[in-house]
């Protein structure tokens, strides 16, 4: 059964009536329905269901890398729909934020060139010194010249937030972030990410199978078939 959105006083992302269907012929899936949900700034939302529930999806549509077939999406009280592909890709790499499971981190690049090259090609000056306070900042400031290829899963998972981080975006998505980490490693890169957003007073709106996980977060939303089935502020569990 759809669920409405909490209300929110400030809401950085504002999602009505979003609707999506993916695929064609005998392949096609009815993925978002109707969702609509409000996340105010500055707060940690969990996004948990099944596979298949739509929770990633949802995802990609709040953070701009996928387009619905009806309703709004609206981040820091601007429209989606109306940008273009090239409006969207720069807005996207200035106030949102992305770490994916599997790293997405270029081979061919250093940890600090993984991290700089976004900020350059954004125009920033002084793209490789912010770099490296980046990564200073999530721990790897002695890892600097080492390619993805030398560095464990948890080393690249901290050079994807701190390329995320970097630009200061107003919202942090994140799809299973520790999914391809053994516990420990998974937990230090939670305890990463929670704090790096309390301390920034960045939006995280997190992608997990992990219940423990989720509870960290301020609110949980579970999907199941591509609706909201229930919210709720769930019990805070210590790291």
């Amino acid at each position: 059964m759809q669920s409405p959105g909490t209300p929110a006083d400030d809401p950085v992302i504002d999602l009505h009536d979003v609707d999506l269907t993916l695929g064609d012929g005998a392949s096609r899936v009815h993925v978002l329905k109707k969702i609509s949900l409000q996340v105010a700034r500055g707060t940690s939302v969990g996004l948990v269901g099944p596979s298949g529930s739509g929770k990633s999806t949802l995802l990609m549509v709040l953070g701009g890398l996928e387009r619905p077939d009806s309703g709004e999406v609206i981040v820091e009280g601007r429209s989606l729909a109306a940008m273009n592909e090239d409006e969207l890709a720069a807005f996207r790499g200035r106030r949102i934020g992305i770490v994916f499971q599997s790293f997405h981190l270029l081979a061919n690049m250093t940890a600090l060139e993984n991290v700089a090259v976004p900020l350059e090609l954004a125009g920033e000056e002084g793209a490789f010194d912010h770099a490296a306070s980046e990564l200073a900042a999530v721990g790897l400031g002695d890892r600097l010249d080492h390619y993805p290829g030398q560095l464990s899963g948890g080393e690249q998972q901290r050079v994807a937030l701190a390329r995320a981080l970097a630009p200061s975006p107003a919202i942090l998505i994140a799809d299973e972030p520790t999914g391809n980490l053994d516990d420990a490693t998974g937990g230090q890169i939670a305890d990463l990410l929670f704090t790096k957003q309390r301390e920034r007073g960045t939006t995280l709106v997190l992608v997990t199978h992990d219940r423990r996980l989720a509870a960290r977060c301020e609110r949980t939303i579970a999907l199941n078939s591509g609706e909201i089935e229930s919210q709720r502020a769930p019990r805070k569990i210590s790291a």
